[in-house]
C-alpha cells in the first residue's frame, strides 16, 4: 500500500459526527456505476460518484487507509436530470473527499440508507515532480443489450466487444488516471439513452472505481431535449474541477495538474465547424471557453512547476482519414494559442483510428486550410519545445472504425465550412471539404482498429534538466482482447525550473 503506514487519517472537513458503519441492504435502489474523478487539487482531493434509479437518503462515502481504517466520511451532493425523450429521472451522487495526503492509497465505501454499500480504492496524485503513468482513448460506446422500438433485444448503438476489452487493457497498465477524449457511450443515438449511460458506467466501473477517468464531452454527448446545449446528462454524471461560474457551462472545460503535467480539457463543439451532435451549438459560450483557454495556457507555461502542457479534446485538427476530417474552426481558434504557449501534446478522438503528427508549429504559407507546419521529421524522439504533437486515439471500442479509410496518396481533408440550413435528408448542415497535402502526418495504424496510449512521465533529475514523456500505443486485438505494442516513442523538453 505504499508509504502510508505512518500517515494520520484526515477527515473531510465537511462533517463532525462519529463515523458511520456500513448499513445492510434494505430495499433501496442500489449503488450503481461507481466512478472517480479528481478534485481541483488531485494530490489532496478525490470525487466519488455513483448512480441510483431513485432518490436516496444520506448518500455518503466512508474512507481511510488500510493501516488506519475507515476513520473519516464525506457526505454526497445529489444531482438529477430528466431525460428529454423518456421523461425518466436519473440521480447521481457526488462525494468530494478533501484534505487527503499526496501519493497515498485509500480505500472507500459508497453507501446510502437501505442499500448494500459498494467499494473501491484510489491513489492520490503526487505533489511536485514525480514519475507516473496516465492513459487515453476516445470513442468507446457501451457493450450491452437494450430494447429496440418494438421491444425486442438489440445492441447499444456502435457496440462491440472491444468496448469491454479496452477497459481490461487500461487496468492491465494500471495508470494513475485516464483521459477519455469524447464520444463516451453514444447514448444520443439509442432508443433508451438512460439505459445506455447506465451500461457505460457498469462497464467502466471495473476501472473507474480505482482510478479517475477524466472525460471530455464530444459531439455524441449532445442530446436533444437535454438542456439548452444538450449536455445536461453529461454534466449530471460527472463532477469535474471546473472554475466556470455559469451553471449551464460548468464542467464542460476544466484543468488539473498532476506532478509536472498540466492537463487542459476542452469541449470542441463550441469552436469547431462540424455539425455532429443532436443540436448544432457552435459558439454557445460566446468566446468564454477561448478566453479561459488562453488564460490557462499562459499560466501553465509561466509556471516553474509545470513542464508539460497536455490538451485533451474530441474533434481533430489533423486527419488523413476519409471520415470526419480535420476542422478548420479548431485550426483557426486553437492553433495560434497552442503555438504561442508551446502546447506539447494534443489528444483527440472523433476519427475511429490511430494517427499522430510530426511536431508542428505555425502553418504553411498561403494555405487556405491552415495546414500545420512540421518543424522536424523526427518520429522517435521529439523535442516539443519546437512544436506540438497531435494524437488521434479514436479506437476506444466503437464500431464504424475508420482505419480502413485512410487516404493513400499523402493527403487529408479539411472541413472548411457548413451550410446555413440543415439538409432534410441528414438533419445536419452539409459540410464543405478541401483536400490538403498532409505534410504533417507521421504515423498511422492501417491494420488495427482498437487501442489506447499510455504516457509515462520521467521528471528528470535536476532543475533545468531534461524531462521525458515516454509514449506506448497498445493495440487491443480481436477476438480475445489481448494487448500488443504497436509503437513506442518519446517526447522531451527542458524542465521549467531551470
Amino acid at each position: 500500500m505504499g508509504a502510508s503506514a505512518a500517515v494520520p487519517l484526515l477527515g473531510s472537513g465537511t462533517a463532525t459526527a462519529a463515523p458511520l458503519a456500513p448499513t445492510p441492504g434494505g430495499g433501496a435502489t442500489p449503488v450503481q456505476g461507481l466512478h472517480l474523478t479528481f478534485g481541483r487539487d488531485p494530490a489532496r482531493q478525490m470525487v466519488v460518484s455513483w448512480l441510483t434509479d431513485g432518490p436516496v437518503r444520506r448518500p455518503r462515502v466512508l474512507y481511510g487507509t488500510l493501516d488506519a481504517g475507515f476513520g473519516s466520511y464525506a457526505p454526497a451532493v445529489t444531482r438529477s436530470y430528466v431525460d428529454g425523450t423518456s421523461n425518466r429521472t436519473v440521480w447521481v451522487h457526488h462525494a468530494e473527499i478533501d484534505r487527503l495526503c499526496p501519493n497515498t492509497e485509500y480505500l472507500y465505501i459508497a453507501q446510502h440508507e437501505g442499500a448494500t454499500p459498494d467499494a473501491g480504492t484510489f491513489r492520490t496524485a503526487p505533489s511536485g515532480r514525480s514519475a507516473f503513468t496516465f492513459t487515453s482513448f476516445g470513442d468507446q460506446s457501451a457493450p450491452q443489450v437494450t430494447w429496440d422500438l418494438k421491444g425486442a433485444p438489440a445492441l447499444d448503438f456502435f457496440s462491440t466487444p472491444a468496448t469491454k476489452d479496452i477497459v481490461t487493457g487500461i487496468e492491465t497498465v494500471a495508470p494513475l488516471f485516464h483521459l477519455l477524449n469524447g464520444d463516451l457511450c453514444y447514448a444520443n443515438l439509442d432508443v433508451d439513452r438512460v439505459r445506455t449511460w447506465n451500461n457505460f458506467f457498469t462497464n467502466n466501473t471495473r476501472s473507474a472505481r480505482y482510478r479517475p477517468w477524466m472525460p471530455a464531452a464530444g459531439n455524441h454527448e449532445i442530446e436533444k431535449q437535454n438542456g439548452a446545449i444538450g449536455l445536461d446528462a453529461y454534466q449530471a454524471y460527472f463532477q469535474l474541477p471546473s472554475t466556470e461560474t455559469d451553471p449551464e457551462l460548468a464542467g464542460l472545460w476544466y484543468g488539473f495538474t498532476v506532478g509536472s503535467v498540466r492537463v487542459i480539457v476542452l469541449q470542441n463543439d463550441d469552436n469547431c465547424l462540424q455539425d455532429g451532435g443532436d443540436v448544432y451549438v457552435n459558439g454557445y459560450s460566446g468566446g468564454r471557453q477561448l478566453a479561459w483557454l488562453e488564460k490557462e495556457l499562459a499560466a501553465a507555461r509561466a509556471a516553474r512547476d509545470v513542464d508539460w502542457i497536455v490538451v485533451a479534446m474530441h474533434q481533430v485538427m489533423i486527419s488523413t482519414s476519409d471520415a470526419n476530417g480535420a476542422d478548420l474552426g479548431l485550426r483557426e481558434k486553437y492553433g495560434p494559442l497552442f503555438d504561442r504557449y508551446g502546447v506539447d501534446l494534443v489528444l483527440c478522438g472523433h476519427e475511429h483510428d490511430y494517427e499522430r503528427s510530426l511536431a508542428v508549429r505555425g502553418v504553411l504559407s498561403e494555405s487556405e486550410t491552415l495546414t500545420p507546419n512540421p518543424v522536424s521529421d523526427a518520429t522517435d524522439h521529439i523535442d516539443t519545445t519546437h512544436g506540438t504533437v497531435h494524437m488521434i486515439l479514436g479506437g476506444g471500442g466503437v464500431s464504424g472504425t475508420t482505419n480502413g479509410s485512410f487516404f493513400k496518396d499523402g493527403t487529408g481533408k479539411v472541413l472548411t465550412a457548413v451550410a446555413d440550413k440543415r439538409d432534410p435528408a441528414t438533419g445536419k448542415r452539409k459540410p464543405t471539404y478541401v483536400r490538403e497535402k498532409a505534410v504533417w502526418s507521421a504515423v498511422r495504424d492501417l491494420d488495427h482498429p482498437y487501442g489506447f496510449a499510455a504516457f509515462t512521465v520521467d521528471p528528470g533529475r535536476r532543475p533545468g534538466g531534461a524531462t521525458t514523456l515516454h509514449v506506448t500505443y497498445y493495440n487491443v486485438n480481436k477476438p480475445t482482447g489481448e494487448l500488443s505494442v504497436f509503437e513506442r516513442f518519446s517526447l522531451h523538453r527542458k524542465r521549467a525550473d531551470g
